[in-house]
């Protein structure tokens, strides 16, 4: 099942170049910006729960469709390349483990717990 869901996401990422293709930017600009959603981390210094609600608005796909559909409904290339980023950086984290974050921990995303099981290295 782990393989069939990470397959799902990169298809999900695949599209989000997919849509990047039809915008008027150069090829640079998707892997400059494509980081950048992890920026809502910083709500988590205003305390776990801030933090994960930051997090999880930047990096749910819904918000990411609307950001794109409003930029497609008035013509305006940087809010539709705002929600190709977010959809594309959500995909890509699912790809590599990283969920939604419930609110007790940054460790604990709705794809399971995320770092070291047992506290050692490697």
């Amino acid at each position: 099942m782990n393989t069939l869901i990470k397959l799902e996401e990169l298809g999900q990422f695949l599209l989000s170049v997919a849509f990047f293709a039809y915008l008027d930017y150069s090829w640079w600009v998707f892997p400059a910006c494509l980081l950048l959603p992890d920026l809502s981390m910083i709500g988590y210094l205003a305390g776990t729960k801030a933090g994960a609600r930051l997090y999880n608005v930047f990096h749910h796909k819904l918000v990411a469709v609307l950001v794109l559909l409003l930029g497609c409904s008035f013509g305006l290339q940087w809010v539709m390349l705002t929600g190709v980023i977010l959809f594309g950086h959500s995909a890509m984290d699912r790809f590599f483990g990283f969920g939604l974050k419930f609110d007790d921990s940054f460790r604990t995303t709705h794809l399971g717990r995320i770092g070291k099981k047992d506290g050692r290295r490697g």
